[in-house]
């Protein structure tokens, strides 16, 4: 059947209404554990067919038309640019004598990677990813540096893959070897303590016909000797009985191990293997099996090995384990009354990120665990960095949060000082501006941080526009962040709220158990209750309340809104995960049933539909204003998930409010999207956000 979609756009005096007929609905049902399921738009799935790819241009022109006749956008966008156009800074990595950083002058597409001998001397660009390609879909992926400081290994992603090709690159002359890698995914590259090569992690190189699901089964380890054809690689290790196992490498700084982190999917709990260059059987050891815990390796002295788990430690500590005697573990930092949310070892130290409410606390420890100092953060935000060698006496950190772009410091480890070295420079006036952490309780009593930023001296009369994100998955902390987008949301006068909510890992292993599985639904419980909150003291009201979150958030959202479409006035799902029944059937979906279940066992499967966004919609429902946005080549959540999300709530609403997607071309799941197409989407979002509250632009706005 040919795909007819004529939606006419009229332009009216205060408004834009949409009319559309249904996208074409087949008679496709299956049935999944006795239960008879419909999926009229399965058709979808098939991204290629020339079917999908007419519904997909039909859908972008109404989508677009609209978004540019909307009255605000193009002063959204110019002051958008404005707040994005400051100057980027990176930590610093110092290594063999050099600092290498990424830095972007302000609208560069991408980030510039320099190195300089002196990090205030002459800077050098060691890779230009702007260069790569012509329209800014070639991404820098991932990068290495070898321990003498003389080569670099460096993936890039094309179209928003998230498969990385590998490259090598001469440091002083800035030239590329020969070196030429490909069908390396979820993989970083390990250098070998001579620098004459780096271990990584592929898959096979797909057959004509493989199925997207099989491509991602049955990773491997490799050693890539620099010079060497990709099909002369050394097959490290493998699992042919455990397609699921990710398997990655990591050389020790002192160049005598290999450590295996080996993980499955998105599970928190890992395993710990590793080799013994001196060991000449070659033989891989399994030092901690069994996925009981999760477990960081943090680095060693000799057999000594130090790891970040929450094993017996839901909150989190540091162990040591001598690999001679693997038995033998000692407590190295104990369990804290605040989450450990990651560690580094870095000049004779344990530099440990504690979260305390959902921000960022630095305590220094000596590595028999002895405390010696805090690292005073600049105010309530995100710290990360404190990376090195065992024998560096400096270090360098960033600083973020709502009101301050990422900043660095440098840090030195005997006296405890900082200095700052990057501030950048953007055109707002952070004194006009706060924030706050308010915490409120969710439908059975838990309690939930948020974060609130907005102008000062804000009225609390219900009529602020008001953006409430959240994520709540995967143990993924939302932290206080910089956002040049969200500035422009408050210059507006709206308010920017951040919500905590459990899945993620703000109070540790609990919190994120706490939002899974078959605890989902406390997600969407939290979510809602956020926004209840803030009606209830008058930021906003309902008609003025928006939603945004993306992949796991853009679930979030979609399940919020069918719960509650009355507390909603706008909705901006993004790269969600729609179809809780199919999630595990596409590219690397599968990893994902750690947090949410599997749909091909009974029990998952009825929690599953009870909350699946695609399957929860309801014909003849008035549902909120909703821009769906995906990327045509995500290869993570692949488009189907909106394609058919945004077809059924075509066909359900029966409000006025408009149901639009919007699928970005050349783009993936988000990384490495050029600042044009930044700029573009988010003047889009805005704008439809805005003018479905019933905002306008406050005279002067930008000024």
């Amino acid at each position: 059947m040919t795909l007819i979609i004529p939606i006419f756009v009229l332009a009216m005096t205060n408004t834009f209404q949409t009319d559309h007929t249904e996208t074409r609905r087949s008679d496709f049902k299956e049935t999944l554990h006795g239960r008879e399921m419909a999926d009229p738009y399965r058709w979808l799935e098939d991204a290629n067919s020339d079917e999908t790819k007419a519904w997909v241009q039909a859908q972008n022109k109404v989508t677009f038309d609209y978004l540019a006749n909307l009255p605000d956008r193009k002063a959204i966008a110019k002051r958008f640019e404005e707040l994005y156009n400051f100057e980027k800074f990176g930590t610093p990595s110092y290594i063999a004598g050099k600092y290498f950083w990424n830095y972007n002058s302000g609208l560069q597409n991408q980030d510039v990677i320099y190195w300089a001998k002196k990090i205030s001397g002459e800077k050098k660009v060691l890779i230009d990813p702007n260069t790569l390609s012509n329209n800014g879909t070639v991404a820098l992926s991932g990068m290495s540096i070898s321990d003498d400081g003389k080569r670099l290994a460096y993936a890039v992603s094309r179209g928003g893959s998230d498969w990385k090709e590998w490259y090598v690159r001469d440091i002083e002359t800035s030239k590329d070897l020969e070196d030429h890698i490909e069908w390396s995914k979820f993989s970083d590259a390990s250098w070998d303590h001579q620098g004459n090569g780096f271990y990584y992690s592929r898959y096979d190189a797909p057959k004509v016909g493989t199925a997207l699901q099989e491509q991602n089964f049955y990773q491997k380890l490799y050693y890539h000797r620099v010079g060497d054809h990709q099909a002369n690689d050394k097959l490290i290790y493998e699992r042919k009985n455990q397609k699921e196992w990710g398997i990655g490498g990591t050389v020790t700084e002192d160049g005598r191990f290999l450590v295996l982190p080996i993980w499955k999917g998105t599970n928190r709990e890992n395993q710990i293997f590793y080799k013994d260059f001196n060991d000449k059987s070659g033989k891989v050891v399994e030092l901690i099996a069994g996925f009981d815990a999760q477990y960081t390796f943090l680095g060693n002295f000799g057999h000594i090995f130090y790891f970040q788990t929450d094993k017996n430690a839901p909150l989190g500590k540091v162990i040591s384990i001598d690999v001679r005697e693997p038995m033998n573990r000692k407590e190295v930092i104990p369990q804290s009354k605040q989450a450990l949310e990651g560690v580094s070892m870095t000049g004779g130290r344990l530099f440990a990120n504690y979260l305390k409410d959902a921000y960022t606390q630095i305590k220094v420890y000596d590595l028999s665990g002895h405390f010696e100092r805090d690292v005073k953060m600049p105010g309530i935000g995100t710290g990360g960095g404190f990376d090195g060698r065992r024998d560096d006496r400096f270090t360098f950190y960033s600083y973020a949060s709502f009101d301050t772009p990422t900043t660095i410091y440098r840090y030195d480890i005997d006296s405890g000082k900082s200095e700052k070295i990057f501030q950048p420079k953007v055109k707002f006036d952070p004194s006009k501006f706060e924030t706050k952490q308010v915490f409120y309780k969710s439908a059975d009593g838990t309690r939930i941080p948020m974060f609130i930023s907005h102008k000062k001296g804000l009225k609390l009369d219900g009529t602020n526009p008001t953006l409430l994100y959240g994520y709540g998955g995967f143990s993924s902390a939302m932290t206080p962040f910089f956002s040049p987008s969200r500035l422009l949301w408050m210059e507006a006068g709206g308010v920017s709220a951040v919500a905590c909510i459990r899945g993620g890992s703000e109070y540790g292993k609990a919190w994120h158990d706490g939002g899974k599985l078959f605890k989902k639904m406390n997600c969407f419980q939290d979510f809602i209750s956020a926004g209840e909150y803030l009606i209830e003291k008058k930021y906003t009201s309902k008609p003025r309340l928006a939603i945004q979150g993306g992949s796991n958030g853009g679930l979030l959202v979609g399940a919020c809104m069918n719960l509650r479409p009355d507390l909603f006035a706008v909705c901006l799902p993004e790269v969600g995960v729609m179809d809780m029944l199919r999630f595990h059937k596409f590219t690397i979906g599968w990893a994902w049933t750690s947090d949410y279940g599997s749909p091909d066992k009974k029990k998952d499967f009825e929690y599953l539909l009870k909350y699946s966004p695609l399957h929860n919609l309801k014909l003849g429902t008035k549902y909120p204003a909703t821009l769906i946005i995906t990327g045509d080549h995500d290869d993570r959540v692949v488009p189907a998930h909106s394609f058919k999300y945004a077809a059924q709530l075509q066909y359900c609403q029966s409000g006025d409010a408009p149901v639009m997607i919007r699928i970005e071309t050349q783009a993936g799941h988000g990384a490495g999207k050029p600042t044009t197409k930044i700029i573009e989407e988010i003047a889009d979002k805005w704008a439809f956000a805005l003018h479905n509250l019933a905002y306008k632009l406050p005279s002067g706005f930008g000024r």
